[in-house]
């Protein structure tokens, strides 16, 4: 398939070399930064804007930082929208605003094209490894359409219903991932100021009914202190905020989520808006007065 691509960071790039991999056709732009050169090596053909991408596409996709960036892409001046044409497709795979993407959907849709919206969770080594998770929302046809695509780049590949239902995921797992990293911080430091190992203390839990990837990845990040993204916390502070304001319009609360929020937030006054969300624990660290390490640390 000829397919377009814009964004290529640390997720777009291996996304790309992917399916690029898979023997697909790809159309690149990079933002304000050149193309890679490993993507033109292995096949890759630059674009100047991405107008020039989706004129030359059959499906677009998209993965850039947040929503304005999105929205940018698709509708600012030499953006996706003005290269379409009736029967392409839009793929966003980025993370942003579920309300947003109702909207932006509707306005590809004006332009006779379906959209998806496919945000992913597996980080840089999901993307690398061809293994993310992929929350999918749109029509189901093209879905179908899109599906070989979503292979090449993720492992589960899950439609979970009509536009902005795939953001809304995404949202959901962000919330899940973020108060589980503040639960393993909570534990480590209280087991730790009491006197125990927090790295023995961890061991112990990952046998028991406690044990989760999170205790086991981002809790060895913590009693080991490798911060190093990862998954920054500027990144996942942004997905709270959609959250937060998402519940906000919603009616919902989301006590805990606001509160993970803020030491993410303590973290980043610290200048640590770059460190691997694991480094949540160092916030909690502040307030109680106490450092966890284990003895190799």
């Amino acid at each position: 398939m000829k397919i377009g691509f814009i964004g290529l960071g640390i997720m777009g790039l291996p996304m790309a070399r992917n399916l690029i991999g898979a023997g697909h056709d790809l159309f690149l732009k990079s933002g304000s930064r050149p193309v890679p050169a490993e993507l033109i090596e292995a096949g890759g053909r630059p674009c100047d804007s991405a107008r020039a991408v989706a004129e030359q596409a059959e499906i677009v996709i998209l993965m850039v930082p947040d929503t304005p960036q999105v929205e940018a892409g698709l509708f600012g001046p030499g953006g996706v929208a003005e290269g379409l044409a009736p029967g392409k497709t839009v793929i966003d795979m980025s993370s942003i605003s579920p309300l947003a993407t109702k909207d932006f959907a509707r306005r590809i849709n004006d332009l006779g094209c379906d959209y998806l919206d496919a945000p992913v969770s597996g980080g840089e080594v999901g993307a690398k490894a061809g293994s993310l998770t992929i929350m999918v929302g749109g029509p189901d046809a093209a879905f179908a359409r899109a599906r070989p695509l979503f292979e090449a780049m993720g492992k589960t590949i899950t439609r979970v219903g009509g536009n902005g239902d795939g953001q809304t995921t995404k949202v959901a797992n962000q919330i899940i991932v973020a108060l589980t990293i503040e639960a393993v911080a909570e534990a480590l430091v209280f087991a730790g100021k009491a006197g125990a190992d927090p790295a023995r203390v961890r061991e112990a839990l990952m046998g028991g009914f406690a044990a989760s990837r999170v205790l086991e990845v981002h809790g060895e990040r913590m009693v080991t202190r490798r911060f190093d993204p990862g998954f920054r916390i500027a990144l996942h502070q942004k997905d709270l905020n959609l959250a937060l304001e998402g519940a906000r319009t919603l009616g919902v609360a989301l006590p805990n989520t606001a509160t993970a929020q803020e030491l993410f937030n303590t973290c980043a006054a610290q200048g640590g808006g770059a460190w691997d969300h694991s480094a949540l624990v160092r916030a909690l660290e502040l307030m109680a007065n106490h450092a966890i390490a284990s003895p190799a640390a």
